[in-house]
């Protein structure tokens, strides 16, 4: 197959940047389907903006506090727990699935 340099609009600046046909070759052999939607300078401030974990700064995860169904212990879970099904403090959350924690 052969590529052609394409330009292309940043999504977060406008303006236009150049996808040649090196970086469409790259992204064939990688498997990579789409094209990219940002210019290098904002690829790289995304990805500084990001931090050491690769992800975006998130709000902190809203903790319910719930009782454990197993020793009766009072604790926190970052999901809204329904009535059907128990739910436990991470050790006997542990114990409950079989793995010892270190």
């Amino acid at each position: 197959m052969s590529f052609v340099d394409k330009t292309l609009k940043c999504r977060d600046c406008g303006n236009d940047f150049v996808f040649t046909a090196g970086e469409q070759e790259f992204y064939q052999q990688k498997g990579l389907m789409n094209q990219p939607s940002r210019c290098r300078p904002c690829r790289e401030a995304r990805r500084n903006s990001m931090g050491s974990t690769g992800r975006s700064e998130r709000a902190p995860r809203e903790m319910h506090t719930v009782i454990c169904a197993e020793c009766g212990t009072e604790t926190q879970v970052p999901f809204l727990p329904t009535k059907d099904r128990p739910v436990y403090c991470s050790s006997c959350f542990d114990k409950v699935r079989g793995v010892a924690r270190s």
